[in-house]
């Protein structure tokens, strides 16, 4: 049986609400609220699967320019673990859909973070001329948690506050 070392939660709406309107200011308070009130947390489709798929929380488009799609999910990790996150396989293979930092890693401190830990996957796919459309509730992305290691000599005490490059910050 794997180790249970992590759990999937909602951001509030509040910080789901923040995230959205940083994508576009043109969508009406209902309707992000209306996809709040949707979101689906991550789960396996299977017994034998690795991944946790994530579901979009609203409709969009992946073209060949990026988009960050807020996720209103956030994860509780045990210390010595992390998630990658990843494109759905389906998505990779018909439609060149990727990840802009091929792999997403969420370590167990973000949840802790000011932006309450929202996970924000930021995809897109190589093709000049071809759309890929995402369904509100489709598995887009797929995260798998993975032990790591540290070397004996480690003695790194700092905490972080922030996603993407918030520990360069220190």
């Amino acid at each position: 049986m794997p180790a249970r070392i992590a759990s999937f939660e909602k951001v509030s709406f509040g910080e789901f609400k923040k995230a959205m309107e940083k994508m576009t200011t043109d969508i009406p308070v209902e309707d992000i609220r209306r996809f709040y009130d949707a979101i689906k947390l991550p789960k396996r489709a299977t017994k034998g699967s690795a991944g946790y798929d994530f579901f979009a929380p609203f409709s969009f488009k992946i073209t060949n320019e990026s988009a960050v799609i807020p996720t209103g999910i956030r994860c509780k990790i045990e210390d010595g673990w992390y998630l990658g996150c990843y494109p759905r396989s389906g998505l990779g293979f018909k439609c060149r859909a990727m990840l802009d930092n091929t792999v997403g890693i969420i370590d167990a401190d973000y949840y802790d973070s000011s932006n309450e830990g929202h996970i924000m996957l930021k995809l897109h796919t190589d093709y000049e001329d071809k759309e890929v459309e995402v369904n509100a509730g489709d598995a887009f992305a797929q995260g798998i948690l993975v032990p790591f290691g540290v070397t004996y000599d480690d003695e790194v005490t700092e905490v972080r506050d922030g996603g993407f490059g918030s520990t360069d910050k220190k």
